[in-house]
């Protein structure tokens, strides 16, 4: 790895190879970002995204077989899942994973039972006072949006680097998406560097400083957030939007 690479972006993914099994899933998938951007990673349905995602958190499937990630000019492409999270990698998943029978308090204190450990329960609900409101509440008795923000908070409960959300706008109605959008917008502004898979592509880009479109597991364009949204052809040959 180029060494004046590492230093002038936060986080560079370059080359990356990923498999379930036999099947071929990321190809080649490279892209960088500087601290605190936001990025946009797009495609239709089995384009790689979500495998791209799981892939930069160290997840054991799929299996990263060659490539190099580096956050902050360290190493990830080694570590396992769990070391990866320790040096600040979270993966806000599409299914969200909230933990039944615990309210929204005990999720967010079992996540920071082991250090490091990022933001307060004070600061969380500073942020997001629908949770607050709903602190004693079981987590997965929420609303749709909630439970998003319930995970989004979970993940910023740790010490926190790089933010990976998976559809964060799946399933929730627009006045949802403008307050999760303000989250987001939040976040930024507290340093974190983000990426976002979603299909709502309109509204990512919108909020996303970069975007990445990946068609078939391979990189079909990489630049800014503004000229996806200027290019109406790109849109409809990639995202069908």
């Amino acid at each position: 790895m180029n060494q004046e690479t590492q230093e002038s972006n936060f986080f560079t993914v370059k080359d990356i190879h990923s498999y379930y099994g036999e099947s071929y899933i990321v190809q080649g998938v490279s892209f960088s970002l500087k601290e605190n951007e936001i990025l946009a990673l797009l495609g239709r349905n089995g384009a790689g995204k979500t495998s791209t995602l799981k892939s930069i958190a160290r997840a054991d499937n799929p299996v990263l077989k060659q490539g190099e990630i580096y956050l902050a000019g360290e190493s990830v492409h080694d570590k396992k899942g769990f070391e990866a999270s320790r040096m600040g990698i979270q993966l806000v998943p599409e299914d969200r994973r909230i933990i039944p029978g615990m309210t929204v308090e005990e999720n967010l204190v079992l996540a920071q039972v082991a250090e490091p450990i990022g933001w307060s329960l004070e600061k969380i609900y500073e942020s997001f006072p629908r949770l607050a409101e709903r602190r004693k509440q079981e987590g997965t008795t929420l609303s749709g949006g909630e439970q998003q923000m319930l995970a989004v908070a979970r993940a910023l409960a740790r010490d926190i680097k790089l933010l990976l959300l998976d559809e964060p706008y799946e399933g929730l109605a627009p006045v949802i998406v403008l307050e999760i959008e303000r989250i987001l917008l939040e976040i930024k502004k507290q340093g974190i560097t983000t990426v976002i898979v979603e299909q709502n592509a309109v509204a990512a880009l919108k909020l996303a400083d970069r975007a990445v479109i990946l068609d078939t597991g391979e990189v079909a364009f990489s630049g800014s957030a503004q000229e996806v949204l200027d290019d109406e052809a790109m849109r409809l040959k990639y995202l069908a939007i």
